[in-house]
């Protein structure tokens, strides 16, 4: 339901003309509060990987205009701990599109109470896939850097992926080499 009314996304309904990382960029602010600490009062890391998966969702949401769903969360940094009261800021943007998926990056940021300054907190690399109501993945608006630092990070993403793949295929391949061996094993018995 959206504003009392039924609300639909359709791929038909989604312009696929490239976007700009600009209109990605996403912005979440958390205050930390006592459920959000562990028992030394530091912000839990899940709970600030949660913040960081809504604030990544939104970047893919604003690329996409459809459903988003993520696939991975490729790497992520906890630099320094948030502490109880701290004020969490969270930015996102859209690295680089691919076919129906595409990688966001997420910054956050601790917010110095009185006097603004901002202290690097964590970064992460999130995969998000782009879906259609019943769940069947849908290609995705291509994305045009414009400034060097994004044409860096649009090449960097492209890096990050083929080593998820390898990593992937690497995996598969352990796998099969582990039930081979366990085939074999049997026979032997």
């Amino acid at each position: 339901m959206y504003r009392g009314t039924e609300y639909s996304m359709s791929t038909d309904e989604t312009n696929h003309a490239p976007r700009t990382v600009a209109s990605t960029q996403s912005e979440m602010s958390e205050i930390v509060l006592p459920n959000d600490t562990n028992v030394l009062g530091n912000l839990l890391g899940g709970r600030l990987m949660h913040f960081i998966d809504l604030t990544g969702a939104m970047a893919a949401y604003r690329h996409c205009r459809t459903y988003i769903v993520t696939a991975a969360m490729d790497h992520i940094d906890f630099i320094r701990p948030a502490h109880l009261g701290d004020l969490v800021i969270l930015k996102s943007s859209v690295n680089r599109a691919f076919n129906t998926s595409l990688e966001v990056g997420v910054k956050a940021w601790v917010e110095h109470p009185q006097t603004g300054s901002l202290i690097h907190l964590a970064s992460a690399y999130l995969v998000f896939v782009a879906i259609d109501k019943e769940g069947h993945r849908v290609k995705v608006p291509q994305l045009q850097p414009e400034t060097p630092d994004e044409q860096r990070r649009f090449a960097d993403a492209l890096l990050r992926r083929q080593h998820r793949e390898a990593e992937a295929a690497r995996r598969k391949q352990e796998k099969l080499d582990t039930v081979g061996a366990d085939d074999v094993n049997r026979a032997i018995r």
